[in-house]
């Protein structure tokens, strides 16, 4: 048989799937699907929807036919090594003051200085892209395979002042391709990275009504998000005082109630971040219409707010081990009143430790960004005990796709999670959410049910 190139590496295969049924096994190279070639996933959901199924695989250097037939809603159940296969990641032609690509530290992993700016990664997985490099070919595939929603960094309308900011003469006009994207019935997520004194201010009120003027067709959110830098930014940025942030979310606030009264949603809605360093509350559930941007840091601190509020009437009668929850710096005070009440309701021993940011300084507060090495120091310096847990934020370590060369479970200092609870000598546990960090409290009696965190029932004391 013909022998081809090789294209996506299955990694696994879903027991009871399509793609066990017709024969398929870890290490076979999916070549195309009804004769289609595939490049990477999306071709693998597009063209593997049919009813009918021919898949051609490569298998120990021959290729192979397998036929089949699917049900409607039943997935092929492949994953894949890669989800663009052989063929690499877009970069970003862009040379933003504010990329955060461009402010990492010397002597990183290398996966951490690629710029990606890839429209496929923002159908998958949610980045935010530019859309100033795509090609004819593109927008075909674009056409064809309808892919929606995409998330899109507009930053500024105006033509000459986006281009500036993205420092890319040949930027195209950002209004143009939305429209066209609003053409092929693709929905769009836009986000607005602030700049003080660049693209805020009356260019920020220009942006929005553009986008409004949009509204639907193809744009579902604006996202206003502030510059976020590191001790390593080339120093013509700055972050946004507590005043400038109650100055900015006063500006934007008739705009979201105007929108709600018109359209019944905000449209624009202002990142945690804001409330955060201006020392306000952030909006109810409500004033985030479904939390379209939540990944985004959109809404994520009302989320976890409401998820405690949730939590909290479970409590007593818990026996909640002694443990230490590490935060960056800008949730601590959010986070410092939830410990404070479990550590009342539960009697439990809870402590928190906000780490500063070393390793990328002062000025990065999140704790997405915090490193091993600097959540370890913390811990370890502490004058209390760590007690029998320590909590880590989810965010700072990789997943299965976000970390490049690094295993699951690395930090971006290359420290794996293993490595931290050797040096801190108790058990170290990841903690997205307070149900997670609740079931590592009462382990070995919380339990993982279908991949999330399950609280049992009350015990005695």
């Amino acid at each position: 048989m013909r022998v081809s190139k090789p294209r996506g590496v299955i990694e696994s295969v879903a027991p009871g799937s399509v793609g066990e049924e017709l024969g398929l096994r870890p290490g076979d190279v999916l070549l195309a699907i009804n004769g289609q070639p595939v490049r990477d996933v999306i071709d693998v959901q597009f063209y593997g929807a049919e009813e009918f199924l021919e898949l051609a695989v490569e298998r120990d250097g021959e290729e192979w036919l397998f036929e089949g037939e699917r049900e409607y809603g039943e997935e092929l159940g492949l994953s894949f090594v890669r989800p663009t296969f052989d063929v690499d990641i877009r970069r970003c032609a862009n040379n933003c003051d504010f990329c955060f690509v461009k402010q990492n530290a010397p002597g990183m992993r290398k996966s951490l200085y690629i710029k990606d700016d890839d429209y496929r990664y923002s159908f998958l997985f949610g980045h935010f892209v530019t859309l100033t490099n795509l090609t004819d070919e593109d927008w075909d595939r674009l056409e064809e395979q309808r892919l929606s929603p995409l998330y899109v960094s507009v930053h500024a309308t105006d033509p000459e002042l986006r281009r500036r900011f993205l420092s890319r003469k040949a930027a195209p006009d950002v209004l143009d391709q939305l429209r066209r994207l609003a053409g092929l019935n693709i929905e769009v997520h836009t986000q607005v990275v602030l700049v003080p004194g660049l693209n805020d201010g009356e260019h920020l009120e220009r942006t929005v009504r553009d986008l409004e003027g949009l509204r639907g067709r193809p744009v579902a959110s604006v996202g206003v998000v502030p510059v976020g830098l590191t001790r390593y930014h080339p120093g013509r940025c700055r972050t946004y005082t507590a005043a400038e942030s109650r100055a900015l979310l006063g500006q934007v606030q008739p705009w979201r109630e105007a929108n709600r009264k018109r359209w019944g949603s905000a449209l624009v809605y202002p990142s945690d971040e804001w409330y955060l360093v201006a020392g306000l509350e952030v909006p109810p559930a409500r004033a985030y219409d479904g939390f379209p941007q939540v990944e985004n840091g959109v809404g994520m601190v009302r989320r976890l707010l409401d998820e405690w509020q949730a939590l909290k009437g479970n409590l007593p009668g818990r026996q909640l081990r002694p443990a230490t929850l590490a935060c960056g710096t800008l949730i601590a005070p959010v986070l410092r009143d939830i410990v404070d009440e479990l550590n009342e309701l539960a009697g439990a021993n809870w402590r928190l430790v906000p780490v500063v940011n070393e390793f990328f300084g002062p000025v990065t507060t999140v704790s997405g960004l915090l490193t091993g090495q600097d959540v370890a120091a913390a811990l370890r310096r502490g004058p209390e005990p760590l007690g029998e847990v320590a909590l880590l934020p989810r965010a700072m370590f990789t997943g299965r796709y976000g970390g490049g060369a690094a295993p699951p479970g690395t930090t971006l200092d290359e420290m794996h999670i293993s490595d931290i609870e050797a040096e801190l000598g108790v058990p170290v546990r990841m903690a997205g959410t307070m149900a997670e960090a609740l079931a590592a409290s009462v382990w070995p009696h919380g339990e993982m049910v279908a991949g999330e965190p399950h609280l049992p029932a009350s015990t005695e004391r």
